[in-house]
């Protein structure tokens, strides 16, 4: 063969290549298009329109799915499904609330039970303050201490002073029923000035708003006790009668009334069973009572007081429980000195609140007598009172006029009155 001059004919050489690289090329692009269509619709048959394949081409195409597990099926079904996009759901905005608003807590925050405990433990004890101040109320309103302060202020001349002083000291005692000890009124003061007289307006009205006179023991040293009398006999009837009668006052829930006239007189057996009545250790229902010490013991202090402090003092001394400071100072003094003046006697002075009785002024005696002679059944003359009232003696001190006797003869001037005819007294 000439070399100028190669052959054109390579078929004669050997067998042709050119068929099975265009059925591999073919089968290639075949898979492509049939892992294309599964990726996007997972499941469905592939396509038949894309020609049909000789003998060459069908083997390629058993040779491909015979080797599809090993080449082409490594991601599996749930693999591609969850790489199909999905919608995102939209968040919801964020709600934005004012700062003025009212923001609402939990319920475990806002109230405890220890909160509600407290506020059931305030309510309990407002209730109970309340219903105390009512029954305090009742306890008072159950004595008449109204009635009481309107008639003494008009049966008690010249004492203005001694009588809101022991209004006072019943109110405050009086207020309730359980007390921690007794209340012991000392009324000191000359004779004539209308202690008997306080003694006498007390009981009466504690007989009539108590309704039972056991309640009420008036006690004179000269008659339950005169001088042959054994002092010790004296003074164990004194504690049975005193026993006897705050135990039924106890059993009744009341609060009795002692009344002790002529303290003065009293024996220091006597006294000393009335500072023993009076302790703390005693039992519960010997504190529940009142005692009222009608003395005329520190009666000339007081005189002698009055004379002295006549011009500068009295007006102070005589007005009632509502003045100034100012104007308390000179009874304070007195107080002060009476005080330590009965103490020195017997230490049941300690313990008791000493009201002191000053002079009668001339005035005051003449009320006396308008009220005596109104008593007993004559007309109040007002000139007939003044004459009897001349008849009296007087400490004349700085224009005031002073009763030595105070109304002590005002009774017997009266009663002279109704055996004879009231123009002979003039």
């Amino acid at each position: 063969m000439d070399r100028s001059h190669p052959s054109l004919e390579p078929q004669a050489k050997g067998p042709c290549v050119i068929a099975p690289v265009r059925a591999v090329l073919r089968l290639r692009r075949r898979v492509c298009v049939l892992r294309k269509r599964r990726l996007l619709q997972p499941g469905t048959e592939p396509d038949s329109g894309t020609g049909t394949l000789g003998p060459t081409g069908s083997l390629g195409t058993l040779r491909a799915d015979l080797d599809q597990p090993k080449f082409f099926t490594f991601d599996s079904l749930t693999e591609l499904t969850s790489r199909t996009p999905r919608k995102r759901r939209r968040r919801s905005r964020v709600v934005l609330y004012p700062e003025t608003s009212r923001k609402c807590r939990p319920r475990t925050e806002r109230q405890s039970r220890a909160q509600r405990c407290l506020l059931l433990l305030v309510a309990i004890v407002g209730f109970q303050v309340l219903n105390a101040i009512e029954n305090l109320d009742d306890n008072a309103q159950r004595y008449d201490l109204d009635g009481l302060e309107k008639a003494l202020q008009r049966s008690v001349f010249g004492q203005p002073a001694a009588v809101g002083r022991i209004m006072a000291l019943l109110r405050d005692y009086l207020a309730t029923h359980v007390h921690s000890h007794p209340l012991l009124l000392a009324l000191h003061g000359p004779s004539g000035v209308g202690k008997s007289h306080v003694g006498r307006l007390l009981a009466r009205h504690f007989r009539a708003v108590l309704e039972d006179g056991a309640l009420v023991l008036q006690y004179h040293a000269r008659y339950h006790c005169p001088e042959p009398r054994p002092v010790q006999d004296c003074r164990k009837e004194l504690a049975q009668r005193v026993a006897d009668v705050v135990a039924q006052a106890e059993a009744e829930e009341k609060t009795p009334l002692l009344v002790l006239d002529e303290a003065e007189l009293l024996p220091p057996a006597l006294l000393d069973e009335l500072h023993d009545l009076l302790q703390p250790q005693r039992s519960h229902h010997f504190h529940n009572a009142i005692y009222v010490l009608l003395s005329g013991a520190g009666g000339i202090e007081i005189t002698h007081f009055v004379l002295q402090n006549a011009s500068r003092m009295l007006p102070p001394l005589r007005h009632s429980a509502g003045s100034t400071q100012t104007e308390e100072s000179p009874a304070e003094e007195l107080l002060t000195s009476l005080r330590e003046l009965l103490a020195r006697e017997h230490p049941l002075w300690h313990t008791a609140a000493i009201v002191p009785f000053l002079l009668l002024d001339k005035p005051d005696v003449v009320n006396c007598f308008r009220e005596e002679m109104a008593g007993e059944g004559f007309f109040p003359e007002q000139a007939l009172a003044e004459h009897l009232a001349e008849q009296l003696s007087y400490y004349h001190v700085a224009g005031h006029e002073f009763a030595i006797t105070g109304c002590k003869q005002v009774v017997a001037k009266v009663n002279l009155l109704q055996h004879k005819p009231a123009h002979a007294e003039h």
